[in-house]
Protein backbone atom coordinates (compact mmCIF):
# COMPACT_ATOMS: atom_id res chain seq x y z
CA UNK A 1 0.00 0.00 0.00
CA UNK A 2 1.15 3.28 -0.86
CA UNK A 3 2.13 6.17 1.71
CA UNK A 4 -0.61 8.60 0.72
CA UNK A 5 -3.25 5.49 0.97
CA UNK A 6 -2.03 4.71 4.29
CA UNK A 7 -1.91 8.14 5.37
CA UNK A 8 -5.94 8.65 3.86
CA UNK A 9 -6.78 5.69 6.09
CA UNK A 10 -5.11 6.82 9.18
CA UNK A 11 -6.96 10.05 8.98
CA UNK A 12 -10.14 8.14 8.94
CA UNK A 13 -9.11 6.45 12.35
CA UNK A 14 -7.90 9.56 13.95
CA UNK A 15 -11.03 11.74 12.60
CA UNK A 16 -13.92 9.93 14.22
CA UNK A 17 -16.39 11.48 17.03
CA UNK A 18 -17.07 10.05 20.31
CA UNK A 19 -20.56 11.40 19.55
CA UNK A 20 -22.32 13.42 17.05
CA UNK A 21 -25.35 15.25 16.90
CA UNK A 22 -26.94 18.31 15.10
CA UNK A 23 -25.57 20.92 16.65
CA UNK A 24 -21.97 19.06 16.03
CA UNK A 25 -23.26 19.15 12.67
CA UNK A 26 -24.09 22.82 12.43
CA UNK A 27 -20.55 23.21 14.25
CA UNK A 28 -18.68 21.60 11.77
CA UNK A 29 -20.61 22.90 8.80
CA UNK A 30 -20.44 26.62 10.42
CA UNK A 31 -16.75 26.30 10.44
CA UNK A 32 -16.16 25.24 6.85
CA UNK A 33 -18.37 28.38 6.05
CA UNK A 34 -16.61 30.74 7.64
CA UNK A 35 -12.90 29.55 6.18
CA UNK A 36 -14.58 29.97 3.05
CA UNK A 37 -16.15 33.22 3.56
CA UNK A 38 -12.07 34.21 4.65
CA UNK A 39 -10.95 33.41 1.82
CA UNK A 40 -13.48 34.32 -0.37
CA UNK A 41 -14.24 30.59 -1.81
CA UNK A 42 -16.88 29.93 -3.91
CA UNK A 43 -17.66 26.63 -2.41
CA UNK A 44 -20.95 24.93 -1.60
CA UNK A 45 -20.58 23.09 1.62
CA UNK A 46 -22.74 19.90 2.78
CA UNK A 47 -22.96 17.68 6.30
CA UNK A 48 -25.38 14.85 5.77
CA UNK A 49 -26.28 13.02 8.69
CA UNK A 50 -28.49 10.43 9.98
CA UNK A 51 -30.08 10.14 6.10
CA UNK A 52 -30.48 13.65 5.48
CA UNK A 53 -29.00 16.84 4.86
CA UNK A 54 -28.50 18.63 8.11
CA UNK A 55 -26.01 21.55 6.87
CA UNK A 56 -26.33 23.32 3.57
CA UNK A 57 -24.02 26.19 2.88
CA UNK A 58 -23.38 27.78 -1.09
CA UNK A 59 -20.73 30.61 -0.79
CA UNK A 60 -20.63 33.73 -3.59
CA UNK A 61 -19.75 32.65 -6.78
CA UNK A 62 -20.71 28.78 -6.27
CA UNK A 63 -23.01 27.53 -8.54
CA UNK A 64 -25.30 24.31 -9.40
CA UNK A 65 -22.87 21.98 -10.34
CA UNK A 66 -21.01 22.42 -7.13
CA UNK A 67 -24.14 20.96 -5.18
CA UNK A 68 -24.15 17.96 -7.73
CA UNK A 69 -20.47 17.69 -7.01
CA UNK A 70 -21.49 17.52 -3.45
CA UNK A 71 -23.97 14.81 -4.21
CA UNK A 72 -22.00 12.46 -6.11
CA UNK A 73 -19.24 12.86 -3.78
CA UNK A 74 -21.11 11.91 -0.59
CA UNK A 75 -23.10 8.93 -2.56
CA UNK A 76 -19.62 7.54 -3.33
CA UNK A 77 -18.71 8.00 0.90
CA UNK A 78 -21.80 6.42 2.01
CA UNK A 79 -21.49 3.44 -0.40
CA UNK A 80 -17.91 2.42 0.04
CA UNK A 81 -17.29 4.21 3.67
CA UNK A 82 -13.60 5.85 2.80
CA UNK A 83 -12.86 9.22 2.01
CA UNK A 84 -13.31 10.42 -1.58
CA UNK A 85 -9.88 11.46 -1.90
CA UNK A 86 -8.85 8.00 -0.74
CA UNK A 87 -11.45 6.37 -3.24
CA UNK A 88 -9.48 8.04 -6.05
CA UNK A 89 -6.25 7.50 -4.55
CA UNK A 90 -6.88 3.93 -4.06
CA UNK A 91 -8.22 3.31 -8.08
CA UNK A 92 -5.26 5.22 -9.32
CA UNK A 93 -2.88 2.70 -7.89
CA UNK A 94 -4.97 0.15 -9.21
CA UNK A 95 -4.46 1.99 -12.83
CA UNK A 96 -8.04 2.38 -13.11
CA UNK A 97 -10.30 5.49 -12.85
CA UNK A 98 -13.47 5.04 -9.89
CA UNK A 99 -16.05 6.24 -12.43
CA UNK A 100 -15.32 3.94 -15.44
CA UNK A 101 -15.91 0.93 -13.79
CA UNK A 102 -19.12 -0.86 -14.96
CA UNK A 103 -20.46 -0.92 -11.66
CA UNK A 104 -20.00 2.59 -11.32
CA UNK A 105 -22.73 5.12 -12.62
CA UNK A 106 -20.64 8.46 -13.04
CA UNK A 107 -24.26 10.71 -12.81
CA UNK A 108 -24.38 9.47 -9.17
CA UNK A 109 -21.33 8.71 -7.87
CA UNK A 110 -17.35 10.31 -8.10
CA UNK A 111 -14.33 10.00 -6.27
CA UNK A 112 -13.00 13.55 -6.09
CA UNK A 113 -11.65 15.07 -2.50
CA UNK A 114 -13.62 16.87 -0.62
CA UNK A 115 -16.13 14.30 0.86
CA UNK A 116 -15.08 12.69 4.31
CA UNK A 117 -16.50 9.78 6.02
CA UNK A 118 -18.62 10.83 9.63
CA UNK A 119 -17.80 7.81 11.74
CA UNK A 120 -18.62 7.58 15.65
CA UNK A 121 -16.10 5.86 17.58
CA UNK A 122 -17.63 2.26 17.99
CA UNK A 123 -20.93 3.24 16.19
CA UNK A 124 -20.01 3.75 12.52
CA UNK A 125 -20.68 5.49 9.34
CA UNK A 126 -23.55 7.76 10.56
CA UNK A 127 -22.55 10.56 7.59
CA UNK A 128 -20.56 12.88 5.42
CA UNK A 129 -19.00 15.95 5.40
CA UNK A 130 -18.55 17.64 2.26
CA UNK A 131 -17.16 20.54 0.17
CA UNK A 132 -16.83 21.38 -3.56
CA UNK A 133 -15.34 24.07 -5.17
CA UNK A 134 -12.00 23.77 -4.57
CA UNK A 135 -9.07 21.15 -6.10
CA UNK A 136 -9.99 17.87 -4.93
CA UNK A 137 -6.75 18.16 -2.37
CA UNK A 138 -7.79 21.19 -1.00
CA UNK A 139 -11.09 20.23 -0.64
CA UNK A 140 -10.36 17.34 1.47
CA UNK A 141 -7.68 19.36 3.45
CA UNK A 142 -10.30 22.02 4.47
CA UNK A 143 -12.75 19.77 5.49
CA UNK A 144 -9.78 17.09 7.44
CA UNK A 145 -8.63 20.18 9.14
CA UNK A 146 -12.39 21.29 9.97
CA UNK A 147 -12.93 17.77 12.07
CA UNK A 148 -9.52 18.10 13.62
CA UNK A 149 -10.12 21.20 14.97
CA UNK A 150 -13.79 20.22 15.94
CA UNK A 151 -12.42 16.97 17.90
Amino acid sequence: MSTKLQELLDQETQLQFDRFNLDTAWALGSSLRKKAEAHGWPVSIEVYAFEQVVFFSACPGANQDKSNWIRMKRNAVMRYGHSSLYLNEYNKSKGRQFESQLHIDPQNYCAHGGAFPIYIKDCGLVGVVTMAGLVSEEDHRMVTEAIQELL
